[in-house]
Protein backbone atom coordinates (compact mmCIF):
# COMPACT_ATOMS: atom_id res chain seq x y z
CA UNK A 1 0.00 0.00 0.00
CA UNK A 2 1.11 3.12 -1.07
CA UNK A 3 0.74 6.55 0.63
CA UNK A 4 0.87 10.36 -0.36
CA UNK A 5 2.48 12.35 1.48
CA UNK A 6 0.01 15.89 2.20
CA UNK A 7 1.17 18.79 0.22
CA UNK A 8 3.62 21.29 2.81
CA UNK A 9 3.65 24.66 2.22
CA UNK A 10 7.42 26.00 2.08
CA UNK A 11 7.79 28.74 4.94
CA UNK A 12 9.39 32.11 4.78
CA UNK A 13 12.98 32.31 3.78
CA UNK A 14 15.30 32.60 6.37
CA UNK A 15 15.83 36.50 7.39
CA UNK A 16 13.24 37.79 4.94
CA UNK A 17 9.49 38.91 5.70
CA UNK A 18 6.53 36.15 6.21
CA UNK A 19 4.45 37.61 3.01
CA UNK A 20 7.59 38.56 1.05
CA UNK A 21 8.26 34.72 -0.15
CA UNK A 22 4.12 34.19 -1.03
CA UNK A 23 3.50 34.01 -4.89
CA UNK A 24 0.57 36.72 -5.74
CA UNK A 25 0.55 37.98 -1.59
CA UNK A 26 -0.19 41.93 -2.49
CA UNK A 27 2.41 44.44 -1.86
CA UNK A 28 2.21 47.03 0.27
CA UNK A 29 2.97 50.28 -1.11
CA UNK A 30 4.80 52.97 0.72
CA UNK A 31 2.05 55.73 1.72
CA UNK A 32 2.08 59.23 0.04
CA UNK A 33 3.16 61.53 2.54
CA UNK A 34 1.86 64.82 1.96
CA UNK A 35 3.99 66.57 4.27
CA UNK A 36 6.57 69.54 4.77
CA UNK A 37 8.07 70.99 0.94
CA UNK A 38 5.47 68.77 -0.78
CA UNK A 39 2.40 69.98 0.69
CA UNK A 40 3.57 73.98 0.47
CA UNK A 41 4.21 73.11 -3.22
CA UNK A 42 0.61 71.84 -3.83
CA UNK A 43 -0.52 75.04 -1.93
CA UNK A 44 1.21 77.06 -3.91
CA UNK A 45 0.72 75.55 -6.68
CA UNK A 46 -2.91 75.90 -6.02
CA UNK A 47 -2.72 79.83 -5.00
CA UNK A 48 -1.79 80.10 -8.38
CA UNK A 49 -4.32 78.63 -10.26
CA UNK A 50 -6.14 80.47 -7.70
CA UNK A 51 -4.87 83.71 -8.48
CA UNK A 52 -5.37 83.91 -12.10
CA UNK A 53 -9.03 83.10 -11.65
CA UNK A 54 -9.09 85.95 -9.11
CA UNK A 55 -7.13 88.57 -11.41
CA UNK A 56 -9.74 87.94 -14.28
CA UNK A 57 -12.73 88.22 -12.28
CA UNK A 58 -11.11 91.22 -10.55
CA UNK A 59 -10.64 92.86 -14.26
CA UNK A 60 -13.98 91.86 -16.05
CA UNK A 61 -15.50 93.50 -12.37
CA UNK A 62 -13.42 97.01 -12.68
CA UNK A 63 -14.62 96.82 -16.33
CA UNK A 64 -18.14 96.67 -15.58
CA UNK A 65 -17.98 99.24 -12.69
CA UNK A 66 -16.19 101.57 -14.94
CA UNK A 67 -18.24 101.62 -17.71
CA UNK A 68 -21.62 101.48 -15.53
CA UNK A 69 -22.72 105.12 -16.08
CA UNK A 70 -22.23 104.83 -19.89
CA UNK A 71 -23.59 101.72 -20.02
CA UNK A 72 -26.91 102.93 -18.13
CA UNK A 73 -26.64 106.62 -20.12
CA UNK A 74 -28.24 107.49 -23.16
CA UNK A 75 -27.34 107.88 -26.22
CA UNK A 76 -28.47 111.48 -26.02
CA UNK A 77 -27.05 112.41 -23.00
CA UNK A 78 -23.76 110.37 -25.08
CA UNK A 79 -24.19 112.94 -27.24
CA UNK A 80 -24.49 116.28 -25.80
CA UNK A 81 -21.53 115.33 -23.13
CA UNK A 82 -19.40 113.19 -24.97
CA UNK A 83 -17.45 115.50 -27.94
CA UNK A 84 -16.44 112.42 -29.93
CA UNK A 85 -19.55 110.73 -29.46
CA UNK A 86 -21.99 110.69 -32.88
CA UNK A 87 -25.35 112.18 -32.27
CA UNK A 88 -28.31 110.67 -32.44
CA UNK A 89 -26.06 107.21 -32.13
CA UNK A 90 -26.86 104.53 -29.28
CA UNK A 91 -24.01 102.67 -27.50
CA UNK A 92 -24.66 99.76 -29.13
CA UNK A 93 -24.64 101.52 -32.64
CA UNK A 94 -20.96 103.22 -31.77
CA UNK A 95 -19.44 99.86 -30.09
CA UNK A 96 -20.78 97.97 -33.11
CA UNK A 97 -18.85 99.18 -36.03
CA UNK A 98 -15.26 98.67 -33.49
CA UNK A 99 -16.27 95.37 -33.20
CA UNK A 100 -16.80 94.73 -36.52
CA UNK A 101 -13.59 96.71 -37.56
CA UNK A 102 -11.63 94.51 -34.96
CA UNK A 103 -12.43 91.38 -35.97
CA UNK A 104 -11.89 91.98 -39.46
CA UNK A 105 -8.51 93.05 -39.17
CA UNK A 106 -7.94 90.74 -36.53
CA UNK A 107 -9.75 87.74 -39.19
CA UNK A 108 -7.31 88.57 -42.17
CA UNK A 109 -4.10 89.13 -40.24
CA UNK A 110 -4.21 85.51 -39.39
CA UNK A 111 -5.40 84.38 -42.87
CA UNK A 112 -2.51 86.17 -44.36
CA UNK A 113 0.11 84.75 -41.19
CA UNK A 114 -1.18 80.94 -40.36
CA UNK A 115 -0.17 79.79 -44.10
CA UNK A 116 3.21 81.24 -43.80
CA UNK A 117 3.90 80.10 -40.04
CA UNK A 118 3.16 76.93 -40.78
CA UNK A 119 5.67 76.68 -43.66
CA UNK A 120 8.33 78.18 -41.78
CA UNK A 121 7.96 76.06 -39.22
CA UNK A 122 7.80 72.70 -41.44
CA UNK A 123 10.78 73.89 -42.98
CA UNK A 124 12.37 74.60 -40.05
CA UNK A 125 11.54 71.28 -38.04
CA UNK A 126 11.82 68.93 -41.44
CA UNK A 127 13.51 70.24 -44.61
CA UNK A 128 16.47 72.74 -43.18
CA UNK A 129 20.17 71.42 -41.89
CA UNK A 130 20.37 71.69 -38.31
CA UNK A 131 22.59 74.78 -38.61
CA UNK A 132 20.22 76.74 -40.32
CA UNK A 133 17.03 75.56 -38.34
CA UNK A 134 18.34 76.84 -35.68
CA UNK A 135 19.53 80.36 -37.13
CA UNK A 136 16.59 80.44 -38.41
CA UNK A 137 14.68 79.88 -35.11
CA UNK A 138 16.44 82.06 -33.77
CA UNK A 139 15.68 84.86 -36.42
CA UNK A 140 11.97 84.23 -36.25
CA UNK A 141 12.18 84.47 -32.41
CA UNK A 142 13.93 88.11 -32.60
CA UNK A 143 10.98 89.31 -34.81
CA UNK A 144 8.50 88.89 -30.98
CA UNK A 145 11.21 91.31 -29.48
CA UNK A 146 10.27 94.36 -31.66
CA UNK A 147 8.03 96.72 -30.20
CA UNK A 148 4.53 97.68 -31.92
CA UNK A 149 5.75 101.17 -32.38
CA UNK A 150 8.38 100.35 -34.51
CA UNK A 151 5.98 98.15 -36.49
CA UNK A 152 4.11 101.29 -36.55
CA UNK A 153 6.99 103.05 -37.97
CA UNK A 154 7.27 101.07 -40.47
CA UNK A 155 3.99 100.67 -41.16
CA UNK A 156 3.45 104.24 -42.20
CA UNK A 157 6.26 105.36 -42.87
CA UNK A 158 8.08 102.48 -45.07
CA UNK A 159 5.37 99.87 -46.44
CA UNK A 160 2.58 102.82 -47.90
CA UNK A 161 4.94 103.14 -51.14
CA UNK A 162 5.02 99.81 -51.40
CA UNK A 163 2.32 98.25 -51.30
CA UNK A 164 -0.05 101.05 -52.99
CA UNK A 165 1.08 100.03 -56.56
CA UNK A 166 -0.07 96.42 -55.14
CA UNK A 167 -3.49 97.86 -53.92
CA UNK A 168 -3.97 99.47 -57.02
CA UNK A 169 -3.64 95.97 -59.16
CA UNK A 170 -5.78 94.42 -56.77
CA UNK A 171 -8.67 96.87 -56.85
CA UNK A 172 -8.25 97.53 -61.05
CA UNK A 173 -8.32 93.26 -61.56
CA UNK A 174 -10.42 91.69 -58.80
CA UNK A 175 -12.47 94.92 -58.48
CA UNK A 176 -15.97 92.98 -58.81
CA UNK A 177 -15.31 91.12 -55.11
CA UNK A 178 -16.59 92.97 -52.02
CA UNK A 179 -12.76 92.87 -50.28
CA UNK A 180 -11.00 94.51 -52.95
CA UNK A 181 -13.31 96.94 -54.38
CA UNK A 182 -11.51 99.76 -55.53
CA UNK A 183 -10.90 102.90 -55.95
CA UNK A 184 -7.59 101.76 -54.04
CA UNK A 185 -6.26 104.81 -51.36
CA UNK A 186 -3.17 106.49 -52.76
CA UNK A 187 -2.11 106.91 -49.22
CA UNK A 188 -1.64 103.06 -48.34
CA UNK A 189 -3.36 104.12 -44.81
CA UNK A 190 -5.87 101.06 -45.19
CA UNK A 191 -7.10 97.99 -43.26
CA UNK A 192 -5.03 95.79 -45.60
CA UNK A 193 -1.62 97.17 -44.93
CA UNK A 194 -2.44 96.84 -41.08
CA UNK A 195 -3.65 93.38 -41.84
CA UNK A 196 0.08 92.94 -43.17
CA UNK A 197 1.69 94.78 -40.65
CA UNK A 198 -0.47 92.40 -38.06
CA UNK A 199 0.58 89.22 -39.77
CA UNK A 200 4.25 90.17 -39.01
CA UNK A 201 3.65 90.75 -35.64
CA UNK A 202 1.98 87.56 -34.78
CA UNK A 203 4.18 85.14 -37.35
CA UNK A 204 6.68 84.30 -34.71
CA UNK A 205 3.97 83.65 -32.14
CA UNK A 206 2.23 80.85 -34.58
CA UNK A 207 5.82 79.70 -35.89
CA UNK A 208 7.32 78.84 -32.76
CA UNK A 209 4.78 77.04 -31.25
CA UNK A 210 3.76 75.32 -34.73
CA UNK A 211 7.66 74.43 -35.38
CA UNK A 212 7.94 72.74 -31.28
CA UNK A 213 4.26 70.99 -31.62
CA UNK A 214 5.68 69.58 -35.29
CA UNK A 215 8.69 68.08 -33.52
CA UNK A 216 6.83 66.49 -31.17
CA UNK A 217 5.66 64.19 -34.08
CA UNK A 218 6.32 60.43 -32.79
CA UNK A 219 9.59 59.14 -34.86
CA UNK A 220 8.15 55.61 -35.42
CA UNK A 221 5.06 57.51 -37.73
CA UNK A 222 7.43 59.63 -39.70
CA UNK A 223 9.36 56.05 -40.69
CA UNK A 224 6.38 54.58 -41.08
CA UNK A 225 5.16 56.68 -43.63
CA UNK A 226 8.50 56.68 -45.25
CA UNK A 227 8.69 52.82 -44.87
CA UNK A 228 5.21 52.04 -46.95
CA UNK A 229 6.82 54.26 -49.96
CA UNK A 230 5.48 57.77 -49.26
CA UNK A 231 7.80 60.85 -49.84
CA UNK A 232 8.98 63.68 -47.66
CA UNK A 233 6.11 65.87 -48.12
CA UNK A 234 3.33 62.90 -48.39
CA UNK A 235 4.56 62.11 -45.06
CA UNK A 236 4.65 65.51 -43.40
CA UNK A 237 0.79 65.54 -44.99
CA UNK A 238 -0.18 62.25 -43.19
CA UNK A 239 1.56 61.86 -40.23
CA UNK A 240 2.90 65.41 -38.77
CA UNK A 241 0.36 67.83 -40.17
CA UNK A 242 -2.62 65.78 -38.90
CA UNK A 243 -0.52 65.59 -35.65
CA UNK A 244 0.18 69.01 -35.04
CA UNK A 245 -3.37 70.48 -35.73
CA UNK A 246 -4.45 71.21 -33.16
CA UNK A 247 -1.12 72.63 -31.52
CA UNK A 248 -1.59 75.16 -34.48
CA UNK A 249 -4.86 75.79 -33.50
CA UNK A 250 -3.81 76.85 -30.45
CA UNK A 251 -0.93 79.01 -31.91
CA UNK A 252 -2.99 80.73 -34.59
CA UNK A 253 -5.35 81.66 -31.70
CA UNK A 254 -2.68 83.28 -29.82
CA UNK A 255 -1.58 85.27 -32.30
CA UNK A 256 -5.58 86.34 -32.89
CA UNK A 257 -5.61 87.68 -29.11
CA UNK A 258 -2.34 89.59 -29.97
CA UNK A 259 -3.97 90.97 -33.18
CA UNK A 260 -7.12 91.75 -31.51
CA UNK A 261 -5.77 94.13 -28.74
CA UNK A 262 -2.79 95.38 -30.71
CA UNK A 263 -2.98 99.30 -30.81
CA UNK A 264 -0.15 101.84 -31.30
CA UNK A 265 0.36 100.11 -35.08
CA UNK A 266 -3.28 100.38 -35.76
CA UNK A 267 -3.32 104.13 -34.64
CA UNK A 268 -0.21 104.91 -36.40
CA UNK A 269 -1.29 102.94 -39.40
CA UNK A 270 -4.94 102.98 -40.06
CA UNK A 271 -7.36 106.05 -41.28
CA UNK A 272 -10.19 105.22 -39.29
CA UNK A 273 -13.66 105.20 -40.08
CA UNK A 274 -16.83 104.58 -38.21
CA UNK A 275 -18.57 101.79 -40.96
CA UNK A 276 -19.74 98.52 -41.59
CA UNK A 277 -17.50 97.85 -44.31
CA UNK A 278 -15.49 95.15 -46.21
CA UNK A 279 -14.27 97.75 -48.35
CA UNK A 280 -10.46 96.82 -47.22
CA UNK A 281 -8.43 99.10 -50.08
CA UNK A 282 -10.13 102.34 -49.22
CA UNK A 283 -9.33 104.54 -46.16
CA UNK A 284 -12.17 105.88 -43.41
CA UNK A 285 -13.92 102.76 -43.57
CA UNK A 286 -12.95 101.13 -40.36
CA UNK A 287 -11.41 101.52 -36.98
CA UNK A 288 -10.10 98.88 -33.87
CA UNK A 289 -11.28 99.11 -30.71
CA UNK A 290 -7.64 99.26 -29.11
CA UNK A 291 -6.83 102.43 -31.87
CA UNK A 292 -10.07 104.24 -30.91
CA UNK A 293 -9.47 103.85 -26.63
CA UNK A 294 -6.01 105.21 -27.61
CA UNK A 295 -6.87 108.00 -29.75
CA UNK A 296 -10.02 109.00 -27.73
CA UNK A 297 -8.50 108.60 -24.75
CA UNK A 298 -5.96 111.89 -23.88
CA UNK A 299 -9.71 114.38 -25.25
CA UNK A 300 -12.29 112.30 -23.22
CA UNK A 301 -14.39 113.63 -19.71
CA UNK A 302 -15.64 111.24 -17.14
CA UNK A 303 -18.31 109.90 -19.18
CA UNK A 304 -16.26 109.90 -22.31
CA UNK A 305 -13.90 107.47 -20.36
CA UNK A 306 -16.72 105.55 -19.44
CA UNK A 307 -17.57 104.75 -23.17
CA UNK A 308 -14.22 103.97 -23.86
CA UNK A 309 -13.79 101.65 -21.26
CA UNK A 310 -17.58 99.81 -22.14
CA UNK A 311 -15.56 99.10 -25.65
CA UNK A 312 -12.75 97.48 -23.64
CA UNK A 313 -15.58 95.67 -22.12
CA UNK A 314 -16.69 94.65 -25.34
CA UNK A 315 -12.79 93.70 -26.61
CA UNK A 316 -12.05 91.82 -23.08
CA UNK A 317 -15.81 89.22 -24.01
CA UNK A 318 -14.54 88.67 -27.91
CA UNK A 319 -11.33 87.80 -26.31
CA UNK A 320 -12.83 85.61 -23.55
CA UNK A 321 -15.31 83.66 -26.34
CA UNK A 322 -12.52 83.26 -29.02
CA UNK A 323 -9.91 81.76 -26.25
CA UNK A 324 -12.43 79.39 -25.35
CA UNK A 325 -13.78 78.49 -28.50
CA UNK A 326 -9.69 77.55 -29.09
CA UNK A 327 -9.91 75.57 -26.24
CA UNK A 328 -12.79 73.84 -26.98
CA UNK A 329 -11.13 72.67 -30.47
CA UNK A 330 -7.85 71.48 -29.04
CA UNK A 331 -9.95 69.64 -26.43
CA UNK A 332 -12.11 67.58 -28.97
CA UNK A 333 -8.46 66.33 -30.60
CA UNK A 334 -5.99 66.52 -27.77
CA UNK A 335 -5.79 62.74 -27.17
CA UNK A 336 -5.08 62.78 -30.79
CA UNK A 337 -2.46 65.35 -31.12
CA UNK A 338 0.91 67.18 -30.27
CA UNK A 339 -1.42 69.99 -28.28
CA UNK A 340 -0.69 68.46 -25.24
Amino acid sequence: MTTTAPPTTPGPAPGGPSGASRPGAPRRRARNTDRGVNRAFRWTATGAGGLILAVLAAVAIFLVIRAWPALTAGGDVLSEEVSWFPEGASLVSFVGPLIFGTLLAAALSLLLATPVAMGIALFISHYAPRRLASTLGYVVDLLAAIPSVVYGLWGSLVLPPIVVPVWSWLADTFGWFPLFAGPASPTGRVLLTVALVLAVMILPIITAVSREVFLQTPKLHEEAALALGATRWEMIRTAVVPFGRSGVISAAMLGLGRALGETMAVLMILSPGLLYSFKILQAGQQQTIAANIAADFPEANPLGVSALIATGLALFLITLLVNMGARAIVARRKDFSGAN
